[in-house]
């Protein structure tokens, strides 16, 4: 099972913006060229399609899509893939953000 992890400022008392907007998840990721943006995530299964609607920021890597979910002021992220890791810190010390393990 893979780790959790959440991309958030709610850790940070000197930090006046609590949340993260969705607003300026859109123009940080707008930046990114190996990132797009959708709100409709679709898991494929072996035997049927699964449409997962949300705010999401895809991130190609190589030929994988690892979704980066926003969801009420924080950014969501699987740590399944090894590559996320340092992907992620980079987009927290972007956002001056915190990382959290969940």
């Amino acid at each position: 099972m893979s780790k959790r992890y959440q991309i958030t400022r709610a850790l940070q008392e000197n930090n006046t913006e609590k949340s993260i907007s969705l607003e300026e998840c859109k123009q940080y990721f707008e930046t990114q060229p190996d990132f797009t943006y959708t709100t409709v995530f679709r898991v494929k299964g072996e035997e049927a399609t699964m449409a997962i609607d949300g705010d999401f920021f895809m991130w190609s890597y190589g030929e994988v899509l690892i979704p980066f979910r926003y969801y009420e002021g924080d950014i969501y992220v699987s740590g399944a893939n090894d590559a996320v890791i340092p992907r992620m810190m980079e987009i927290a010390g972007d956002l001056a953000a915190d990382i959290v393990e969940g």
